[in-house]
């Protein structure tokens, strides 16, 4: 095996497993502007296997924009953290949606 075949499988093993973690990162945004009140939304009938994520308000281009709601496929052994805006001092924080791991 040459040298440049094994740092190229170096580096896609190290990829490889640093990607599971990924999927559990976080993140937040914090405005100086509060959200609009959230819209209310007709949710579609249940389909079996997944949960639905209700809409929120997104940060982007400093603008609140509406995100619909919308389902997304079930994970055995997790439940969905819906987004949401938190007002905090003189700023609002928004932290996106995510998987928490149930408890036993």
């Amino acid at each position: 095996m040459s040298i440049r075949t094994a740092v190229l499988c170096l580096i896609v093993g190290v990829g490889a497993s640093a990607a599971p973690g990924l999927s559990f990162a976080r993140g937040y945004v914090e405005v100086d502007v509060a959200p609009p009140p959230p819209r209310e939304e007709v949710i579609p009938t249940a389909r079996v296997g997944y949960v639905w994520v209700p809409g929120y308000w997104e940060w982007r281009h400093h603008n609140h924009v509406w995100v619909h709601g919308h389902y997304v496929r079930a994970r055995h052994g997790h439940h969905w953290v819906a987004a949401n805006w938190n007002h905090e001092g003189q700023r609002y924080r928004f932290e996106v949606g995510h998987w928490e791991r149930d408890r036993d």
